[in-house]
């Protein structure tokens, strides 16, 4: 269920530090990596297949981020991989795939579901007979032969220039009756007491955004319009969910602390990822920059006197 009511804090602040990055994984399969040509530049590996199009790297690093959120996901929903109300799932298509893990654990537990997952980048794993995965840019015309009955989109927020276009692929190739289900990320800092300075560091992220946006089209402000672009696309019976993803273990409340000790990892793990490509390649930024702009983040999202937390919105709508 969604949690809108204030997050409790605790009142005698302890080490933030987080979790190591073994601690509490949700699987523990490899994915292998391809044997493609890859873009690397200051120190980290990204696609070549549209090369650019997309911000951030597809390097161990980046694996590493992406199963920390995937887990952090799983302790939001309460264990689920989803909330649509799914009678039996035949066709499943995971847009913007990953490292695939969502697209792995929904194929496990619906081994009757054809499970296909798509990204830029390759994935290479044939654990699951009823699971593949294919190269491909879901912002193009889609050419699957398969009408889908359920669609998921995952974090996809900097990554698509056409929302309402790629909801109108999304419609036209689903079966009646289908499910589709969009889970972002809002960038935006939020605090409840007013224990987030408004020149935190946290809040320079968003001109990072901005230029991003500027020079792609391709905004990270997505999570505030998912549903009603959805329902703009005939999508009907829309439910929106919102979640509080605290930034740190702040909270007394042992729920919110645990969230908020994975969502610190996701940061500490993800941003160097988030910011590099599009620090240097928009902003000029020297990598020296991007290091210290990260080492100052780091410190902000260590301070446990500042209760700040991240909204997180998953939306469902069925195609009538």
């Amino acid at each position: 269920m969604s949690t809108p009511h204030r997050i409790p804090v605790d009142e005698t602040p302890q080490d933030n530090r987080g979790y190591d990055s073994d601690e509490g994984a949700e699987s523990s399969r490899s994915l292998a990596s391809s044997s493609d040509i890859y873009r690397y530049e200051n120190g980290r590996r990204y696609h070549t297949f549209r090369d650019g199009s997309y911000w951030a790297p597809n390097d161990q690093m980046n694996s590493n981020h992406e199963k920390i959120f995937h887990h952090l996901m799983l302790l939001t929903l309460d264990d689920k991989l989803y909330l649509a109300p799914l009678k039996s799932p035949k066709h499943v298509i995971d847009l913007g795939t990953g490292t695939g893990r969502w697209a792995i654990d929904f194929a496990d537990h619906h081994e009757d579901a054809e499970v296909l997952g798509v990204d830029l980048s390759i994935v290479e794993y044939t654990g699951h007979p009823n699971l593949r995965f294919i190269v491909d840019d879901i912002c193009s015309e889609w050419t699957h032969n398969t009408k889908f009955d359920f669609v998921h989109v995952r974090a996809l927020y900097g990554s698509i220039a056409d929302w309402p276009s790629l909801y109108k692929q999304c419609f036209d190739n689903m079966v009646s009756g289908g499910y589709i289900e969009h889970v972002e990320l809002d960038i935006l800092p939020k605090s409840e007491d007013g224990t987030l300075p408004p020149d935190s560091i946290l809040f320079q992220w968003n001109a990072v955004a901005r230029a991003w946006a500027r020079a792609t089209g391709k905004t990270f402000l997505v999570a505030t319009e998912v549903k009603q672009q959805i329902a703009e696309a005939g999508f009907v019976d829309v439910v929106e969910e919102t979640f509080k993803l605290p930034l740190g273990q702040w909270s007394s409340d042992e729920r919110f602390k645990e969230l908020g000790k994975y969502y610190q990892q996701f940061w500490r793990e993800g941003m160097e990822g988030w910011v590099m490509a599009i620090a240097t390649r928009y902003l000029g930024w020297s990598m020296e920059q991007v290091k210290s702009f990260l080492l100052e983040t780091r410190k902000a999202i260590e301070i446990p006197t500042q209760h700040v937390y991240y909204d997180i919105v998953l939306v469902y709508a069925k195609k009538p």
